[in-house]
Protein backbone atom coordinates (compact mmCIF):
# COMPACT_ATOMS: atom_id res chain seq x y z
CA UNK A 1 0.00 0.00 0.00
CA UNK A 2 1.34 3.30 -0.83
CA UNK A 3 2.21 6.21 1.51
CA UNK A 4 0.11 9.32 0.49
CA UNK A 5 1.68 12.37 -0.46
CA UNK A 6 1.67 15.73 1.33
CA UNK A 7 -1.00 17.86 0.65
CA UNK A 8 0.73 21.22 -1.01
CA UNK A 9 -0.83 23.99 0.93
CA UNK A 10 -1.14 21.96 4.31
CA UNK A 11 -0.36 23.21 7.29
CA UNK A 12 2.81 22.32 9.38
CA UNK A 13 2.40 20.13 11.72
CA UNK A 14 2.17 21.18 15.07
CA UNK A 15 5.09 20.01 17.11
CA UNK A 16 7.31 21.26 14.50
CA UNK A 17 5.81 24.93 15.02
CA UNK A 18 6.00 24.74 18.56
CA UNK A 19 9.76 23.67 18.12
CA UNK A 20 10.78 26.76 16.08
CA UNK A 21 9.45 29.00 18.05
CA UNK A 22 10.95 27.45 21.23
CA UNK A 23 14.36 27.49 19.13
CA UNK A 24 13.90 31.33 18.34
CA UNK A 25 13.09 32.31 22.06
CA UNK A 26 16.30 30.63 23.05
CA UNK A 27 17.98 32.55 19.98
CA UNK A 28 16.62 35.40 21.37
CA UNK A 29 17.73 35.42 25.19
CA UNK A 30 21.16 34.15 24.39
CA UNK A 31 21.63 37.37 22.20
CA UNK A 32 20.26 39.67 24.81
CA UNK A 33 22.42 37.90 27.68
CA UNK A 34 25.26 37.98 25.88
CA UNK A 35 24.11 42.13 24.94
CA UNK A 36 23.60 42.37 28.37
CA UNK A 37 26.69 40.68 29.90
CA UNK A 38 29.31 42.83 27.43
CA UNK A 39 27.39 45.74 28.62
CA UNK A 40 28.08 44.94 31.95
CA UNK A 41 31.91 44.15 31.30
CA UNK A 42 32.22 47.87 29.36
CA UNK A 43 30.68 49.40 32.32
CA UNK A 44 32.79 47.68 35.03
CA UNK A 45 35.92 48.36 32.53
CA UNK A 46 34.79 52.31 32.52
CA UNK A 47 34.59 52.43 36.00
CA UNK A 48 37.99 50.54 36.32
CA UNK A 49 39.48 52.80 34.22
CA UNK A 50 38.08 55.90 35.57
CA UNK A 51 39.36 54.91 39.29
CA UNK A 52 43.04 54.13 38.08
CA UNK A 53 42.70 57.67 36.43
CA UNK A 54 42.00 59.42 39.59
CA UNK A 55 45.15 59.87 41.35
CA UNK A 56 45.66 59.14 44.79
CA UNK A 57 47.59 61.65 47.14
CA UNK A 58 48.74 61.41 50.68
CA UNK A 59 48.28 65.02 52.46
CA UNK A 60 51.15 66.34 54.85
CA UNK A 61 50.31 68.22 58.16
CA UNK A 62 51.24 72.23 58.56
CA UNK A 63 52.84 73.07 61.66
CA UNK A 64 52.51 76.59 62.60
CA UNK A 65 55.85 77.94 64.10
CA UNK A 66 56.19 78.89 67.67
CA UNK A 67 56.07 82.11 69.28
CA UNK A 68 60.14 82.15 70.15
CA UNK A 69 62.09 80.72 67.36
CA UNK A 70 65.51 79.33 67.48
CA UNK A 71 67.12 81.08 64.16
CA UNK A 72 69.70 78.73 63.24
CA UNK A 73 72.07 80.00 60.54
CA UNK A 74 75.42 79.13 59.01
CA UNK A 75 78.52 81.70 59.53
CA UNK A 76 81.98 82.55 58.29
CA UNK A 77 84.62 83.52 61.07
CA UNK A 78 87.13 85.99 60.69
CA UNK A 79 90.05 87.50 62.57
CA UNK A 80 89.36 90.58 64.30
CA UNK A 81 92.27 92.00 61.93
CA UNK A 82 94.38 90.15 59.47
CA UNK A 83 96.52 91.47 56.63
CA UNK A 84 98.51 89.91 53.89
CA UNK A 85 102.17 91.39 53.64
CA UNK A 86 103.45 91.42 50.09
CA UNK A 87 107.24 92.92 49.47
CA UNK A 88 107.10 96.76 48.38
CA UNK A 89 110.74 96.86 46.96
CA UNK A 90 112.25 93.73 44.62
CA UNK A 91 114.75 91.74 45.31
CA UNK A 92 116.13 87.84 46.45
CA UNK A 93 114.65 86.72 50.06
CA UNK A 94 117.82 86.33 52.01
CA UNK A 95 115.71 85.71 55.49
CA UNK A 96 112.64 84.64 56.87
CA UNK A 97 112.58 84.69 60.95
CA UNK A 98 108.39 83.62 61.75
CA UNK A 99 106.56 80.75 60.26
CA UNK A 100 103.46 79.48 60.49
CA UNK A 101 101.43 79.54 63.53
CA UNK A 102 104.19 81.89 65.59
CA UNK A 103 102.68 84.57 67.76
CA UNK A 104 104.66 88.07 66.67
CA UNK A 105 104.07 91.54 68.77
CA UNK A 106 103.77 94.56 66.27
CA UNK A 107 106.69 95.49 64.34
CA UNK A 108 108.47 92.12 64.60
CA UNK A 109 110.62 91.06 61.79
CA UNK A 110 109.15 88.64 59.40
CA UNK A 111 111.52 88.53 56.96
CA UNK A 112 114.83 90.34 55.34
CA UNK A 113 114.94 91.12 51.02
CA UNK A 114 118.21 92.08 49.63
CA UNK A 115 117.92 94.68 47.36
CA UNK A 116 121.65 95.50 45.04
CA UNK A 117 119.55 97.37 42.71
CA UNK A 118 117.70 99.55 45.00
CA UNK A 119 121.37 100.30 47.05
CA UNK A 120 123.21 100.88 44.08
CA UNK A 121 120.36 103.85 43.43
CA UNK A 122 120.52 105.08 46.89
CA UNK A 123 124.25 105.12 46.34
CA UNK A 124 123.92 107.22 43.33
CA UNK A 125 121.16 109.33 45.34
CA UNK A 126 123.57 110.17 47.65
CA UNK A 127 126.32 111.40 45.63
CA UNK A 128 123.66 113.36 43.56
CA UNK A 129 122.41 115.47 46.67
CA UNK A 130 126.50 116.01 47.06
CA UNK A 131 126.77 117.42 43.87
CA UNK A 132 123.83 119.43 44.19
CA UNK A 133 125.00 120.78 47.71
CA UNK A 134 128.53 121.84 46.20
CA UNK A 135 126.40 123.69 43.35
CA UNK A 136 124.37 125.32 46.04
CA UNK A 137 127.36 126.49 48.02
CA UNK A 138 128.59 128.04 45.09
CA UNK A 139 125.53 129.88 44.06
CA UNK A 140 125.32 130.93 47.48
CA UNK A 141 128.83 132.41 47.20
CA UNK A 142 128.44 133.87 43.72
CA UNK A 143 125.38 135.19 44.65
CA UNK A 144 126.85 136.92 47.50
CA UNK A 145 129.78 138.69 46.01
CA UNK A 146 127.92 140.19 43.22
CA UNK A 147 125.26 141.51 45.90
CA UNK A 148 128.03 143.65 47.43
CA UNK A 149 129.47 144.43 44.36
CA UNK A 150 125.52 145.87 42.89
CA UNK A 151 126.17 148.03 46.32
CA UNK A 152 128.94 149.75 44.78
CA UNK A 153 127.36 149.67 41.35
CA UNK A 154 129.69 147.81 40.09
CA UNK A 155 127.83 145.28 38.35
CA UNK A 156 124.21 145.68 36.81
CA UNK A 157 120.61 144.76 38.74
CA UNK A 158 120.33 142.46 36.13
CA UNK A 159 123.83 140.80 36.69
CA UNK A 160 123.23 140.20 40.10
CA UNK A 161 119.44 139.08 39.46
CA UNK A 162 120.84 135.88 37.36
CA UNK A 163 123.08 134.87 40.26
CA UNK A 164 120.19 134.84 42.90
CA UNK A 165 118.09 132.87 40.31
CA UNK A 166 120.92 131.02 40.05
CA UNK A 167 121.22 130.07 43.74
CA UNK A 168 117.33 129.50 44.07
CA UNK A 169 117.52 127.32 41.21
CA UNK A 170 120.47 125.49 42.48
CA UNK A 171 118.64 125.10 46.27
CA UNK A 172 115.82 123.53 44.60
CA UNK A 173 118.12 120.99 43.26
CA UNK A 174 118.99 120.15 46.61
CA UNK A 175 115.69 119.79 47.99
CA UNK A 176 114.80 117.67 45.02
CA UNK A 177 117.76 115.51 45.49
CA UNK A 178 117.28 114.99 49.33
CA UNK A 179 113.59 114.52 47.97
CA UNK A 180 114.98 111.63 46.14
CA UNK A 181 117.67 109.90 48.47
CA UNK A 182 114.36 110.06 51.14
CA UNK A 183 111.90 108.10 48.97
CA UNK A 184 114.87 105.37 48.59
CA UNK A 185 115.60 105.30 51.97
CA UNK A 186 111.99 104.75 52.57
CA UNK A 187 111.66 102.21 49.91
CA UNK A 188 114.73 100.08 51.29
CA UNK A 189 112.83 100.13 54.69
CA UNK A 190 110.49 97.73 53.21
CA UNK A 191 113.53 95.33 52.24
CA UNK A 192 112.51 94.05 56.28
CA UNK A 193 109.16 92.53 55.91
CA UNK A 194 107.49 93.53 59.82
CA UNK A 195 104.22 92.56 61.08
CA UNK A 196 101.91 95.53 61.11
CA UNK A 197 100.51 94.43 64.10
CA UNK A 198 100.51 91.42 67.54
CA UNK A 199 99.15 88.30 66.21
CA UNK A 200 99.88 85.10 64.68
CA UNK A 201 101.50 84.13 61.29
CA UNK A 202 99.18 82.38 59.68
CA UNK A 203 100.74 82.33 56.19
CA UNK A 204 104.67 81.76 54.70
CA UNK A 205 104.79 81.75 50.46
CA UNK A 206 108.40 82.55 50.45
CA UNK A 207 111.64 80.92 51.17
CA UNK A 208 115.25 82.30 50.91
CA UNK A 209 116.58 83.15 47.55
CA UNK A 210 112.80 83.46 46.08
CA UNK A 211 112.81 86.82 43.58
CA UNK A 212 109.99 88.64 45.29
CA UNK A 213 108.76 92.10 44.86
CA UNK A 214 107.90 93.94 41.62
CA UNK A 215 110.08 92.00 39.27
CA UNK A 216 108.93 88.60 40.29
CA UNK A 217 106.78 86.59 37.60
CA UNK A 218 104.20 86.31 40.55
CA UNK A 219 102.86 88.51 42.91
CA UNK A 220 101.81 86.79 46.15
CA UNK A 221 101.70 87.83 50.11
CA UNK A 222 105.50 86.92 51.37
CA UNK A 223 103.47 86.42 55.16
CA UNK A 224 100.18 86.29 56.26
CA UNK A 225 99.25 87.75 60.31
CA UNK A 226 95.85 87.66 61.77
CA UNK A 227 95.33 89.20 65.62
CA UNK A 228 92.29 86.18 66.62
CA UNK A 229 92.24 87.51 70.42
CA UNK A 230 88.54 88.13 68.99
CA UNK A 231 86.93 87.04 65.88
CA UNK A 232 84.37 88.51 63.59
CA UNK A 233 81.73 86.32 63.02
CA UNK A 234 79.62 87.80 59.37
CA UNK A 235 76.28 85.32 59.32
CA UNK A 236 73.61 86.25 55.94
CA UNK A 237 70.01 86.11 57.48
CA UNK A 238 66.81 86.42 55.65
CA UNK A 239 64.71 89.90 55.11
CA UNK A 240 62.00 88.30 57.37
CA UNK A 241 64.60 88.90 60.17
CA UNK A 242 66.56 91.81 59.96
CA UNK A 243 64.60 93.92 62.52
CA UNK A 244 65.13 91.24 65.13
CA UNK A 245 69.37 91.61 64.19
CA UNK A 246 69.25 94.14 66.76
CA UNK A 247 73.01 95.76 68.31
CA UNK A 248 73.97 93.74 70.85
CA UNK A 249 71.49 90.60 70.41
CA UNK A 250 73.31 88.05 72.06
CA UNK A 251 73.85 84.59 70.08
CA UNK A 252 75.91 81.49 70.44
CA UNK A 253 77.95 79.34 67.93
CA UNK A 254 78.61 75.95 67.60
CA UNK A 255 81.80 74.45 65.90
CA UNK A 256 82.54 71.44 63.96
CA UNK A 257 85.95 70.46 65.73
CA UNK A 258 84.18 71.49 69.23
CA UNK A 259 80.71 69.30 69.19
CA UNK A 260 78.62 69.70 72.19
CA UNK A 261 80.52 72.96 73.14
CA UNK A 262 78.81 76.66 72.17
CA UNK A 263 80.81 80.66 72.33
CA UNK A 264 78.40 83.58 73.03
CA UNK A 265 78.70 85.81 70.63
CA UNK A 266 76.80 89.30 69.95
CA UNK A 267 75.89 91.35 67.14
CA UNK A 268 77.63 94.23 66.47
CA UNK A 269 76.80 95.56 63.02
CA UNK A 270 75.26 94.95 60.26
CA UNK A 271 74.93 95.62 56.73
CA UNK A 272 72.34 98.28 56.67
CA UNK A 273 71.09 96.89 53.29
CA UNK A 274 69.28 93.55 51.47
CA UNK A 275 71.22 91.67 48.72
CA UNK A 276 69.37 91.70 45.79
CA UNK A 277 70.30 88.40 44.63
CA UNK A 278 70.06 86.60 47.86
CA UNK A 279 67.84 88.76 49.58
CA UNK A 280 69.45 88.72 52.73
CA UNK A 281 70.79 91.19 55.44
CA UNK A 282 74.20 90.96 56.80
CA UNK A 283 74.98 90.91 59.95
CA UNK A 284 78.30 91.00 61.91
CA UNK A 285 78.91 89.38 65.73
CA UNK A 286 81.75 89.94 67.72
CA UNK A 287 83.08 86.94 70.01
CA UNK A 288 85.84 86.64 72.18
CA UNK A 289 88.29 84.20 71.53
CA UNK A 290 90.49 82.72 74.59
CA UNK A 291 92.86 80.02 73.77
CA UNK A 292 92.39 81.24 70.58
CA UNK A 293 90.12 78.31 69.45
CA UNK A 294 87.89 80.14 66.87
CA UNK A 295 90.23 79.63 63.93
CA UNK A 296 89.41 82.65 61.30
CA UNK A 297 88.46 81.36 57.78
CA UNK A 298 86.29 78.66 59.40
CA UNK A 299 82.46 77.83 59.42
CA UNK A 300 80.45 77.90 62.55
CA UNK A 301 76.42 77.51 63.35
CA UNK A 302 74.62 80.67 64.58
CA UNK A 303 71.94 80.47 67.16
CA UNK A 304 69.55 83.35 67.84
CA UNK A 305 66.66 83.55 70.23
CA UNK A 306 64.43 85.88 68.03
CA UNK A 307 60.76 85.98 68.36
CA UNK A 308 58.36 84.33 66.36
CA UNK A 309 57.12 85.35 63.01
CA UNK A 310 53.93 85.92 62.84
CA UNK A 311 51.68 83.84 60.28
CA UNK A 312 54.87 81.41 59.38
CA UNK A 313 54.23 77.94 59.12
CA UNK A 314 56.77 74.82 58.27
CA UNK A 315 55.99 72.15 55.65
CA UNK A 316 58.52 69.66 54.48
CA UNK A 317 60.24 70.29 51.54
CA UNK A 318 58.99 67.35 49.48
CA UNK A 319 55.48 69.36 49.27
CA UNK A 320 57.19 72.03 47.25
CA UNK A 321 56.02 72.16 43.60
CA UNK A 322 58.28 74.47 41.09
CA UNK A 323 56.49 75.75 38.13
CA UNK A 324 56.85 78.52 35.70
CA UNK A 325 54.49 80.40 38.27
CA UNK A 326 56.55 80.21 40.83
CA UNK A 327 57.22 78.19 44.14
CA UNK A 328 53.65 76.67 44.80
CA UNK A 329 51.92 73.89 46.72
CA UNK A 330 48.83 71.43 46.36
CA UNK A 331 46.05 72.35 48.47
CA UNK A 332 42.80 69.97 48.55
CA UNK A 333 39.48 71.49 48.66
CA UNK A 334 36.40 70.18 50.29
CA UNK A 335 35.07 68.52 47.03
CA UNK A 336 38.42 66.76 47.13
CA UNK A 337 39.84 68.90 44.02
CA UNK A 338 43.43 70.52 43.70
CA UNK A 339 44.20 74.10 44.10
CA UNK A 340 47.32 75.13 43.58
CA UNK A 341 48.42 77.89 45.97
CA UNK A 342 51.50 80.29 45.36
CA UNK A 343 53.71 80.52 48.52
CA UNK A 344 56.23 82.83 50.02
CA UNK A 345 59.59 80.91 51.42
CA UNK A 346 61.36 82.19 54.58
CA UNK A 347 64.34 79.78 55.73
CA UNK A 348 65.36 76.64 54.26
CA UNK A 349 65.46 74.12 57.28
CA UNK A 350 66.98 71.15 55.33
CA UNK A 351 64.13 68.78 55.90
CA UNK A 352 61.39 71.56 56.22
CA UNK A 353 60.73 75.22 54.88
CA UNK A 354 59.17 77.74 56.65
CA UNK A 355 56.47 79.41 54.37
CA UNK A 356 55.79 83.46 55.01
CA UNK A 357 52.84 83.77 53.37
CA UNK A 358 50.31 81.97 51.33
CA UNK A 359 49.60 79.17 53.50
CA UNK A 360 47.26 79.15 56.62
CA UNK A 361 47.73 76.51 59.83
CA UNK A 362 45.12 74.38 59.00
CA UNK A 363 45.76 73.82 55.25
CA UNK A 364 45.28 70.38 53.94
CA UNK A 365 48.53 70.10 51.16
CA UNK A 366 49.53 67.24 49.35
CA UNK A 367 53.29 65.83 49.99
CA UNK A 368 55.29 64.63 47.03
CA UNK A 369 52.89 65.82 44.63
CA UNK A 370 53.21 64.52 41.02
CA UNK A 371 54.34 66.84 38.44
CA UNK A 372 51.57 65.94 36.37
CA UNK A 373 49.33 67.28 39.12
CA UNK A 374 47.00 70.21 37.61
CA UNK A 375 44.73 72.74 38.73
CA UNK A 376 41.15 71.77 39.28
CA UNK A 377 41.86 67.95 39.08
CA UNK A 378 40.30 64.90 41.17
CA UNK A 379 41.95 63.23 43.50
CA UNK A 380 41.79 60.21 45.78
CA UNK A 381 42.98 61.02 49.36
CA UNK A 382 45.18 58.11 50.60
CA UNK A 383 44.72 56.74 53.94
CA UNK A 384 46.73 58.32 57.20
CA UNK A 385 48.37 61.84 57.19
CA UNK A 386 51.99 62.70 57.58
CA UNK A 387 52.88 64.21 60.32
Amino acid sequence: MQSEAPVPGAPAPKGLKMAGIVAAIVAVGVVAAGTISRAHDTNDARHWSDARSIPTVHLVAVKQSAASDALNLPGTMQAWNAAKLYARVGGYLRAWYRDIGAEVPAGAPLGQIDTPELDQQIAQARADLTSARANAALSKSTAARWNDLLTTNSVSKQEADEKNGDLASKNAAVQAAQANLARLLASKAFATVRAPFAGVVTARNADIGDLVGPGATTQQPLFAVADVHKIRVYVSVPQAYSASMTQGLSANLTLPDYPGKTFPAHVVGNSGAINPQTGTFEVQLLADNPGEVLKPGGYAQVRFDVPGQAGTVQIPSSALVFRAQGTQVALIGPDDHIRMQAVTLGRDLGGTVEVMAGLGANAKIVDNPPDSLAQGELVRIGDGTHG
